[in-house]
């Protein structure tokens, strides 16, 4: 799964003042560990377990993460804010793809499986679009 090493917390215990910037990175590696929580729930359903209400939630949490991400891009230096600004953008035409599909595609089986598919192809969005956005 994603390392959350440089998002923040002092490893000693000791309480550490952040920089704008440094919370706006905290905020965006928080935000980029939920989404890849959310994709892989997402990538585990199939045909026979997937259902409106499991994709919605999830979708909607990716999406809370993705304004996280946006609202955070101000405090961040130019370079990282041009990568968060892109990773958003392209995994946000995914996520309203899938979207799209959630409403049509569950009432038949074939249907089913064809959002199944669309969901595997959303974990491959999150990794083309977020593997720029290094945490470590």
């Amino acid at each position: 799964m994603l390392a959350l090493g440089a998002c923040g917390d002092s490893s000693d215990g000791k309480a550490t003042t952040q920089t704008p910037e440094e919370k706006a990175q905290a905020t965006v590696c928080a935000a980029r560990a939920d989404i890849g929580t959310q994709v892989d729930q997402l990538t585990s359903l199939t045909a026979a377990t997937v259902t409106k209400d499991g994709v919605t939630q999830s979708l909607d949490a990716i999406k809370k993460d993705l304004g996280d991400m946006s609202s955070a891009q101000a405090d961040l230096s130019s370079d990282r804010r041009s990568q968060v600004e892109a990773a958003n953008e392209e995994f946000s035409s995914s996520v309203k793809e899938i979207a799209s599909q959630v409403l049509v595609s569950l009432s038949a089986s074939d249907a089913k499986t064809a959002l199944v598919t669309a969901l595997q192809d959303l974990e491959t969005s999150y990794k083309t679009a977020f593997a720029p956005l290094n945490c470590d």
